[in-house]
């Protein structure tokens, strides 16, 4: 059966992400767990036109279709190990929402808080995110509730939010180095407390403590962290980084 469908199609990113997650690990694995995530979208080349975003503003949640520029090169196979089930079992990729994709593309919804429209640049205030730093957008569209949210889907292992959370402590010296930020960075402690009450060490890892020291970055911020036991989190520094 000869196929219809071209050999490629030509894409052009329209927009790309500024985020607090500067690299992979400890973002969340869906949208909508870290709401204290704040972030832009940045229109760019030809879609930098206020006219692209009129009426916008009037949807309070918008859908980003992107590239997993992080990953891409990476490759793909038929089979992937989901989180959600511990990394033990294999299931079909189109079956999942790995990053590992025939086509490495992706689609978040987000909270839109502001339409940002000046003379020079749009730019798409939004929060909730789970998408890494300068991420290419490749579509926006609006969310629309009686459509896209259906109560009676099915979602096969993914059905329920994951009930298991970690509580997460702050040292003191945590607490004293968040409280310098606080005045730039109000939200700082709230989304590392989101981020990591999801535990975010790899899938193995769930249900078992190890002694080692984790780090992750978060907008200009290296966060030191460890487990204290199956069910607790200490977060010992959070440093800003060098930006020379």
């Amino acid at each position: 059966m000869t196929s219809a469908v071209t050999d490629s199609i030509a894409i052009t990113p329209i927009a790309y992400i500024e985020s607090p997650y500067k690299e992979k690990f400890a973002i969340p694995r869906q949208p909508g767990l870290a709401s204290a995530a704040k972030g832009k979208v940045i229109l760019c080349n030809e879609a930098n036109d206020p006219q692209m975003v009129r009426e916008l503003a009037q949807y309070s949640h918008i859908w980003l279709l992107f590239v997993f520029h992080g990953t891409q090169n990476q490759g793909w196979k038929p089979l992937v190990r989901p989180p959600r089930l511990g990394g033990n079992k294999k299931i079909g990729v189109l079956a999942t929402r790995s990053t590992f994709r025939p086509n490495p593309i992706g689609m978040s919804v987000v909270k839109l808080d502001k339409v940002e429209d000046n003379s020079k640049q749009v730019v798409l205030h939004i929060s909730g995110l789970d998408l890494l730093d300068k991420t290419p957008i490749i579509d926006i569209k609006p969310y629309v509730p009686y459509s896209d949210a259906l109560s009676d889907a099915q979602a096969g292992f993914a059905q329920q939010q994951p009930s298991k959370q970690l509580s997460v402590h702050f040292t003191a010296a945590a607490k004293a180095q968040i409280a310098q930020f606080k005045s730039h960075y109000p939200d700082l402690a709230n989304l590392i407390e989101q981020v990591l009450k999801q535990d975010p060490r790899p899938a193995y890892k769930a249900d078992k403590l190890d002694e080692k020291q984790y780090g992750m970055s978060l907008y200009d911020f290296n966060i030191s962290w460890k487990m204290i036991d199956l069910t607790q989190v200490n977060v010992l520094s959070v440093v800003e980084t060098d930006k020379k």
